[in-house]
């Protein structure tokens, strides 16, 4: 009973491990810039109607499914088969390519802050230099993460609290200021018709960003038996994480309204919004630049820490949890070391991809933003399987048993979750609309383009991926030399013309990569080679 009960974590602990993971300063800065003022309107109602019974859903999954972790994908398979499961693992994996792909740009433009003091390192930057560093930076740390892993989970423990202290800081010491300085805010007129939205077709492209910035406490589902009392504990734990969210997000959206006029945001807000937070934050106290560095290196810090521990932890994940019957095994292959290295190639590959359909975009301003708002479309498509899974459980509660259960009554709960499925999936479509960009402009239709094939391509080759295991296990290897080959080389084509033909060189790489792409669903259904079949 000792051993057991070393093991308990207090509820308070909870709840803080949870706000890591939902939400950060940077994320109500992207939001600001989307709504202005009116973004504090749409944090209560996501609060209330949205995070709230999110955050008590997953904590009834973690409870069904504790003994096999507690991960989304056991939850999928629990409730469904082995092929949903594997697929709900290989979405996961896939929304987070374009995560780790933004947290390598935040890299570059939070170590410019930090060196320069301002935004003319990036503003200099053309898209290629951005785009290439951006690679060498993501490259780089997929190298050193084998040797720093460990120290870098502390480090990013270390930047995930000193990040959330900047916050309350800003906050707490912005509202200080506005007291000081006699109530004048830089957003007028400042009254109670400023903070709500206007509930437009735009307001609807921008809903998939919120949920964006306030999913991922399904992470922290497989502690809640870990609480002593989780029928009582995990409630307070919840509440207080959405206690704490509301608070930063609210007054964190206000004090920014202290510093920019909501009416007229910079352009480059959302990669820069933050250093120019808390440089405006120093002026008014004169001290100069001196929060906006200290800010700057605590944001490089936590970047490269969460940079190298995501490529790690995706790409185990991926690998260990889909197992040998779904995941080719050229996928599997491990080093001495145990490092899943061709699981790592996939992932540079797919990043670079990604890095590739951005490149031909006006300015790196639209880079940074196009990417982010390519989360705020696959980062919600992939949370509709938490409210898939709840459902599930609550259509057949007599065989999904739990310590904790949110809301007894199983027809009142499916409907919770049924609502909170449609909005979340109603969200992710209208993202897909490009934001950021003017409307019906040549960049807003290429922004579309590549929002549909990014998707296609990552979510796609997860269901083509069990085809090539099939084709493994009955020919020995999935694709001969010529096969690898054709389809290696119409990629490389696709490259060169990006390279090479400029303005409409984006659009035939687009043509010649789905061509590869189709090749490949092409070939999986073709017979071996003559020679190999005779071996076998």
């Amino acid at each position: 009973m000792e051993s057991t009960k070393k093991n308990f974590i207090s509820w308070p602990v909870l709840a803080m491990m949870g706000f890591v993971t939902v939400i950060g300063f940077e994320d109500i800065m992207y939001n600001f810039k989307n709504q202005g003022m009116g973004v504090i309107t749409s944090w209560v109602i996501m609060m209330i109607l949205y995070v709230a019974p999110y955050s008590l859903m997953v904590g009834q999954l973690g409870s069904v499914f504790n003994s096999e972790g507690g991960g989304l994908s056991s939850w999928i398979r629990g409730t469904n088969n082995e092929f949903l499961g594997y697929f709900t693992a290989w979405t996961y994996w896939a929304a987070s390519i374009p995560y780790v792909v933004d947290t390598a740009q935040s890299v570059i433009v939070g170590f410019g802050w930090a060196f320069t003091g301002d935004y003319k390192f990036q503003a200099a930057l053309p898209n290629s230099e951005f785009t290439l560093l951006t690679f060498i930076v993501f490259v780089a740390f997929i190298f050193i993460q084998r040797h720093l892993s460990n120290s870098m989970e502390f480090l990013s423990t270390l930047g995930g609290i000193a990040m959330f202290a900047m916050t309350v800081l800003f906050i707490l010491m912005s509202v200080t200021g506005l007291v000081q300085s006699g109530g004048h805010m830089a957003t007028q007129p400042m009254n109670i018709h400023t903070i709500f939205p206007t509930f437009n077709l735009k307001y609807l492209t921008t809903i998939g960003l919120l949920i964006y910035a306030i999913n991922g406490c399904e992470l922290i589902a497989p502690y809640v038996t870990q609480l002593k009392k989780p029928k009582t504990e995990f409630p307070k734990a919840m509440l207080t994480l959405v206690l704490m969210t509301t608070f930063l997000t609210i007054f964190g959206s206000f004090s920014l309204g202290i510093f920019f006029d909501a009416n007229h945001l910079p352009n480059d807000l959302k990669m820069n919004g933050d250093y120019y937070a808390f440089q405006a934050l120093g002026k008014q106290y004169g001290v100069g630049n001196l929060f906006m560095y200290i800010y700057a290196w605590t944001a490089v810090v936590y970047m490269c820490a969460r940079l190298a521990v995501l490529l790690d932890a995706m790409t185990r994940m991926l690998i260990s949890d889909t197992g040998s019957k779904y995941m080719p095994k050229f996928l599997r292959k491990k080093n001495s070391a145990g490092l899943p290295v061709n699981g790592y190639i996939l992932t540079t590959v797919l990043s670079g991809f990604i890095m590739l359909l951005g490149v031909f975009l006006p300015e790196m301003n639209d880079i940074f933003n196009w990417l982010l708002n390519l989360n705020g479309i696959i980062s919600p498509g992939v949370t509709c399987w938490v409210f898939y899974a709840f459902m599930r459980i609550r259509k057949n509660s007599s065989k999904f048993q739990s310590d904790y259960v949110f809301i007894k009554n199983d027809k009142i709960a499916y409907g919770f979750g049924l609502f909170l499925l449609v909005v979340t999936a109603i969200a992710t479509v209208f993202s897909v609309t490009p934001q950021d960009v003017t409307a019906y402009s040549g960049t807003w239709w290429y922004e579309l383009i590549i929002n549909i094939v990014a998707v296609i391509i990552l979510i796609g080759l997860g269901a083509i991926l069990p085809l090539i295991r099939k084709r493994e296990e009955k020919y020995g290897d999935a694709f001969d030399r010529l096969q690898w080959i054709s389809m290696i080389t119409l990629t490389v084509v696709a490259i060169i013309s990006m390279v090479w033909l400029g303005g409409a060189g984006h659009f035939i790489a687009i043509a010649v990569i789905a061509c590869a792409y189709f090749l490949l669903v092409w070939l999986i259904g073709r017979r071996q080679p003559a020679m190999v079949q005779e071996q076998d």
